[in-house]
């Protein structure tokens, strides 16, 4: 393989997995562990990726990157099927519980779909559309659609889930920074959100590793707003260590 070719792949890889390390990157290739820090070196110099110690992030194009729907299926796939499992395993027949919009969330709301008695609020029209036809009751916000997510949001989004209530909160996050707490690139995303954790009895961040340290525009709520996070083995052990000091359950998926 071509020195560029490698390095192309090691862009798509990075856009892909939302991390690459250097160690993984030298057994794919079958290379040095010199050649492939070159390589990030060049592709850093490049403007192509972001350098980090041990690998390499993607570029982070701000805190106003809002991403479709369908951009975010394609990444962490695998690790978002694990987290939602894990969420499936914490929710009981006859239960109320909140699902927001976002990839992660609908892979919860695939996980749950079999559970008896349950009852789904959500302010995602895709989630709404993924458990009709089962045997799960659906409640739907209403409010304005945002193309982008296919969420509601808007007052009318806020004012009907201000009259429910439920045990479980399942958050999907774009961002999850420790000291500054969860983000959304959206502001009106960031209330509705907002109203869904003052409504729940428990709030359940789900998100991919990649989240932790991001920060985006919109603030949620504090890291003190959660009550349990669910995430992959890949969170950094600074950011697990963080989250168990703050008295944040964690379950590694």
């Amino acid at each position: 393989m071509l020195a560029e070719e490698r390095r192309r792949k090691i862009v798509q890889l990075t856009q892909r997995d939302g991390r690459v390390v250097v160690k993984d990157l030298a057994r794919r290739f079958s290379t040095s562990l010199i050649t492939i820090r070159k390589d990030l070196e060049y592709l850093q110099g490049q403007g192509r990726i972001e350098r980090a110690h041990g690998g390499a992030l993607p570029i982070d194009t701000g805190a106003l990157q809002d991403p479709s729907l369908r951009e975010k299926e394609r990444l962490h796939r695998k690790e978002k099927d694990r987290i939602a499992a894990a969420a499936a395993r914490l929710v009981r027949r006859g239960q109320v519980i909140i699902l927001d919009s976002g990839t992660t969330s609908t892979a919860v709301a695939r996980a749950t779909k079999t559970i008896r008695d349950l009852t789904v609020i959500t302010n995602a029209v895709n989630i709404a559309a993924e458990l009709a036809g089962t045997g799960v009751e659906v409640i739907l916000t209403g409010g304005a659609l945002r193309p982008n997510s296919f969420s509601l949001v808007g007052p009318l989004a806020e004012e009907s889930l201000r009259y429910i209530t439920a045990e479980l909160l399942f958050l999907a996050v774009d961002g999850f920074d420790l000291e500054y707490g969860l983000t959304t690139p959206n502001l009106l995303e960031a209330k509705v959100n907002r109203v869904m954790i003052a409504n729940a009895k428990r709030t359940i961040v789900v998100c991919d590793s990649s989240k932790f340290g991001r920060r985006s525009l919109s603030l949620i709520a504090p890291t003190s707003a959660v009550h349990e996070a669910i995430t992959d083995d890949k969170i950094p052990p600074k950011y697990l260590r963080g989250l168990r000091d703050a008295g944040v359950k964690v379950t590694i998926a």
